[in-house]
């Protein structure tokens, strides 16, 4: 889907993504909130509870279904195996497709997590002048795998994913009470500053995503990410799971400020 898309709502959006079109969901339906996606056989749906309860800045929970559904209250009439625009498949712990559509690998015992996205307060970031350079060069938000390990639940075990952006010195301060006011949606960011300190080698070679422009006179801020449960499917290895692929996120009919604390 291409950025002349982008101000179409969240309805539209999925139903052209149901037809095919995919990409980056980053600056689309601007104010509705966007989720990531998992979904696990039943019998790992407690592990997977516990783990996003036990890690709630990478992994907060906005919704859960009973086993076998495909609907979320937060997008009455979409189907979460059709609606995003594409998908990974995993079967214990490896990728094995990346569909458009996964019905066909659906199964009746699957429980779907529903978690919040940075996505979400990017518009605020940006009313309150802080670029977003991924959506101003086109590409999707770079993402790191850092060397935080999180906090262990049952079977499931990894390290946390963060996302990056760019932030001028003088909005550094400005970024983190914007997106402190999302909690639902990773709230303030992790770290800022040396990637070093997260163990991330090179910004120009993200693990999930593309690398963008950081300026001279901006300072990498870093925030939890949805995708720290793709990374413990990869270190725990359950016998199946699907996902969002990184960056492409569901689009829900919830607006942003349901979300804001303030």
């Amino acid at each position: 889907m291409t950025r002349t898309h982008a101000r179409v709502g969240p309805r539209a959006a999925r139903a052209r993504f149901r037809a095919g079109s995919g990409g980056p969901t980053a600056g689309l339906a601007p104010g509705h909130t966007q989720a990531n996606l998992i979904a696990v056989p039943a019998d790992w749906a407690y592990d997977m509870l516990l783990f996003c309860q036990r890690n709630p800045k990478a992994c907060p929970v906005l919704d859960v279904t009973d086993a076998g559904e495909w609907t979320t209250h937060l997008a009455p009439g979409a189907d979460l195996r059709t609606d995003l625009p594409r998908y990974r498949v995993w079967e214990h712990g490896e990728l094995v497709d990346e569909p458009t559509d996964v019905s066909g690998h659906w199964r009746p015992d699957l429980v779907t997590f529903l978690i919040g996205c940075s996505f979400t307060f990017e518009a605020a970031l940006a009313a309150a002048g802080v670029p977003i350079r991924h959506i101003e060069q086109g590409r999707n938000v770079p993402m790191y795998v850092t060397e935080r390990r999180c906090r262990p639940a049952g079977r499931l075990h990894g390290r946390m994913v963060v996302s990056m952006r760019p932030v001028p010195q003088d909005r550094i301060a400005t970024a983190i009470h914007e997106t402190a006011l999302y909690p639902a949606c990773h709230g303030g960011p992790v770290h800022c500053g040396d990637p070093a300190a997260l163990g991330i080698d090179d910004l120009a070679r993200p693990d999930f995503g593309d690398a963008v422009t950081v300026g001279r006179d901006e300072i990498p801020v870093f925030w939890a990410c949805g995708v720290t449960p793709q990374a413990a499917v990869m270190a725990s290895r359950p016998p199946f799971a699907l996902t969002h692929a990184p960056g492409q996120m569901f689009l829900t009919d919830a607006r942003d400020e349901h979300y804001r604390v303030a």
